[in-house]
């Protein structure tokens, strides 16, 4: 009795397990008895285990694919609810958006297509088994606000493909209307909002659940009497005895399906509608809420906007005016060098004039006078020249001349220069170079301004008694070019660690050397960086204080042919050259003439533009064969004159060599000049060497 006790438990136990497991067979042989099936029909429910059943699945809320590729909404509830009753097991596949055709269902082993749209007429048509009416809803009309909706109107319906059934109610009951096919639901609604079609026919349930999206506000529905959306399955079979399910089998699935159908009550459809709508509500995105509320959206976007550019302008004015503060010591200290700079020199050219005045006689001491005044006269030139250098290089309106190039020459002749200035202060010099390619092609000129004023810098930073060293070292890049290094080192004073920073900056000088007499316009440095730069290299230094500098200048150039020649002939006196210098200012004018002569050229002066033209136009042809045009005169400034000597019918006319011989070296007054009919570009103050170059080639 006591052992029966203790296993009392466990028999209660077992026997729930078994009354639960029993339950659903029992409910679903209830469910089926209910239907009143059949022998061959419960028949064909045991012997299939799962029924495949092709959905559309853009049809939301009433039959489409949610985002884990399921069937979902009002289909699915219904289905199930089917399957329940029936016993049968359904499988949902998506089936494509576009027409669905007989053998593709068929190849697929599908068994159901649902969501087909009820016409008896389909029960006739091969290979079409349907069912009775699952899901009923009204049809509605989607047009465009303010459209004139009328069956007898010539209108275009956008329709989606697959849709056939509505496509031959339609073309049968009003031919006037215009069908036109679209991939989707959202396709067609998208052609009427867009104006490509006028209005569209579609389920009541599908159309309200899309109308709220916020784009389609334009858009509204009108109902349509007589045309309601019934929904029902097809057994898809082979007929004529192929592969697949026979006609009998199909038409007793149907008969299942119809009972299952006819067993659902009203409420039971109408809980399942409104649960699968309730479930799939449109769900507003922000793209959505960006269209709904634009104009807001806009007007905060053009505020914001306004905000931001009100904030970058106020940033960039405070950031300016802490610039200017900044700069303004600097710019003081440029226009107070700047001005000792270049009083200094015409002070002593003034003084000059007024002791040559009083030496007439004395030529010994006249030519010392007319020296002195070349070296000051050139070093304001220089300075001029710097000047204009920094503007090109600011505006990066400077191009390097490419010539073939003798580097051992130049470094020879730089090494000259320099020697001198070196021994003027007893400062030991030493040159070592290693040349493996001597020949290039670059600019000789702005290579040799950089050389110089680097190592000016040294002689002028350099004490008494101190060294200079300048090396070279050369090497072959990958890209087939030359780079060559040059350092040039001292023992001089070195530079602060604080003006080390600002080196490189326009006008940039330290005050400590500036009140030692060593000051500059503080643009050396900065030109010879960017004519660095310019030329493929780079300027860089070391430097400690008190112990020297140490300045390295890189540049990179194609190597030249041996036999290049870079050397310029003299002028020879047999030439017999003729030339015409037009010029306005009358002093210039005899500098250049007397020049010109010095050298053995024939020359003559016209005052402005309208002379130089009407000398060379009653002049034989072939009397001038170089003429040197100013560009700033009275009558007629050098650019017309050159164009209206082009312009003469004589021969020489296009052949006669025409030079701009100005002191505005701009790169647009060169453009201009060349654009115009000149061959050539000279600046004063003309350099006679220079001149020849020119006449020679």
């Amino acid at each position: 009795m006591r052992k029966l006790l203790w296993n009392l438990p466990i028999f209660v136990v077992v026997f729930i397990l078994l009354f639960y497991a029993a339950v659903p067979k029992v409910q679903a042989e209830s469910k089926q008895s209910v239907l009143s099936l059949t022998a061959e029909e419960e028949k064909y429910i045991s012997s299939h285990e799962s029924l495949k059943i092709g959905y559309v699945q853009d049809r939301i809320p009433v039959s489409f694919s949610d985002k884990n590729g399921e069937l979902a909404g009002i289909s699915r509830y219904i289905f199930d609810h089917v399957s329940e009753l029936c016993g049968l097991k359904f499988e949902y596949v998506p089936l494509p958006t576009n027409d669905v055709t007989y053998d593709y269902l068929l190849n697929g082993g599908f068994d159901l297509v649902s969501s087909v749209e009820y016409n008896k007429e389909n029960q006739k048509a091969k290979g079409i088994l349907i069912s009775n009416p699952y899901l009923s809803s009204r049809k509605v009309v989607v047009a465009r606000d303010g459209l004139d909706f009328r069956y007898d109107a010539n209108l275009s319906i956008a329709v989606s493909t697959g849709s056939q059934t509505l496509k031959k109610v339609l073309s049968e009951s009003y031919p006037n209307f215009k069908l036109v096919d679209y991939p989707s639901i959202t396709a067609c609604f998208d052609a009427i909002n867009s104006g490509k079609a006028d209005l569209m026919i579609q389920n009541q349930h599908v159309v309200e659940h899309w109308i709220s999206k916020p784009i389609y506000e334009k858009l509204k529905v009108i109902p349509v009497l007589g045309l309601d959306d019934q929904l029902c399955f097809s057994a898809v079979v082979a007929f004529g005895g192929g592969n697949g399910p026979s006609e009998k089998d199909g038409r007793i699935l149907i008969n299942i399906l119809n009972k299952a159908i006819a067993s659902m009550t009203e409420d039971e459809i109408g809980s399942c509608t409104i649960q699968g709508i309730m479930e799939n509500q449109y769900s507003f995105t922000l793209t959505d809420f960006l269209y709904r509320y634009r104009y807001a959206v806009i007007t905060l976007a053009i505020l914001i906007l306004v905000i931001l550019i009100l904030t970058i302008l106020f940033v960039h004015q405070h950031i300016r005016l802490a610039e200017n503060k900044a700069d303004a010591k600097v710019r003081s200290q440029f226009l107070s060098t700047m001005s000792h700079e270049i009083r200094t020199p015409l002070n002593g050219l003034i003084g000059l004039n007024y002791l040559m005045t009083q030496k007439l006689d004395d030529k010994e001491q006249l030519k010392d006078y007319l020296r002195q005044s070349t070296v000051t006269a050139n070093y304001l030139l220089s300075l001029i020249n710097d000047m204009l250098d920094m503007s090109r290089l600011q505006t990066q309106n400077l191009e390097l001349d490419l010539r073939p190039v003798d580097l051992e020459l130049l470094l020879n002749t730089v090494s000259s220069i320099a020697q001198n200035a070196m021994s003027d202060k007893r400062l030991k010099y030493k040159v070592d170079f290693e040349l493996t390619w001597p020949r290039i092609l670059g600019d000789e000129v702005r290579i040799q301004q950089v050389l110089l004023n680097l190592l000016d810098n040294a002689r002028k930073f350099t004490p008494k008694g101190g060294k200079v060293e300048l090396s070279l070292k050369q090497k072959m890049t990958d890209s087939g070019e030359v780079l060559t290094t040059v350092t040039i080192t001292d023992t001089g004073r070195g530079m602060s660690d604080e003006f080390q920073k600002r080196i490189f900056d326009t006008f940039a000088q330290e005050l400590d050397t500036v009140s030692k007499g060593n000051q500059g316009t503080g643009l050396g440095l900065p030109i010879s960086r960017r004519l660095a730069l310019l030329m493929g290299g780079d300027l860089t230094f070391v430097s400690q204080k008190d112990e020297g500098s140490s300045f390295t200048f890189t540049f990179t150039a194609k190597p030249s042919n041996k036999n290049d020649d870079t050397a310029q002939p003299a002028v020879q006196k047999q030439q017999c050259l003729k030339i015409l210098v037009a010029e306005d200012n009358e002093l210039n004018g005899e500098i250049i003439l007397e020049l010109l002569k010095g050298v053995g050229l024939d020359a003559e002066l016209a005052e402005n533009g309208k002379v130089a033209l009407k000398m060379f136009s009653d002049s034989e042809p072939g009397t001038f064969n170089i003429i040197l045009m100013d560009l700033l005169m009275p009558e007629m400034d050098g650019f017309e004159t050159t164009k209206a000597i082009r312009a003469l019918d004589r021969p020489d006319a296009k052949t006669v060599r025409i030079f701009a011989c100005t002191a505005n070296s701009l790169s647009e007054n060169r453009d201009k000049a060349i654009k115009c009919g000149m061959d050539d570009f000279i600046e004063k103050p003309v350099d006679v060497k220079i001149l020849l170059k020119k006449i020679n080639e």
